[in-house]
């Protein structure tokens, strides 16, 4: 994923490079880029950060997510979650937030089985997006 995402910000860059854009907006464009890469890497790549997001599970409760700053923590799984044999992209919201968050499981990074029942857990739970959050 990091070849990936470094290969996308290579592709933009040289796309600012050569575009003709005033010097002042491709300066403040070239800034977003690298403060986007800053924050992204950490957190969503390497999962060094401490708010990165490094577990899941599945309890009587619903779904929780992991980090080391803020431990296990309930959340709202999206409809837009995507399982495929690949690559599982998990959409989720935090309780108490209202912005959406991704976090990418490569199949690499699990072993062949816990990737598999994590696919049929998101395809063919019944309960899967169930609210874990209450309102009001």
């Amino acid at each position: 994923m990091l070849v990936a995402y470094l290969g996308c910000q290579a592709l933009a860059l040289l796309v600012l490079w050569l575009s003709a854009l005033p010097w002042w907006l491709g300066l403040s464009v070239f800034a977003c880029c690298i403060a986007h890469a800053s924050w992204a890497i950490p957190r969503r790549i390497l999962l060094t950060h401490p708010r990165a997001v490094i577990g899941l599970r599945r309890d009587a409760q619903g779904w929780r997510v992991f980090s080391r700053a803020k431990g296990w923590q309930p959340v709202r799984l999206c409809r837009d979650s995507v399982a495929v044999p690949g690559l599982v992209v998990l959409r989720f919201v935090r309780a108490g937030h209202w912005l959406g968050e991704s976090q990418c499981v490569p199949r690499d990074a699990l072993n062949t089985d816990q990737h598999r029942r994590l696919r049929v857990r998101l395809k063919f739970s019944r309960r899967r997006f169930d609210p874990c959050i209450k309102s009001g």
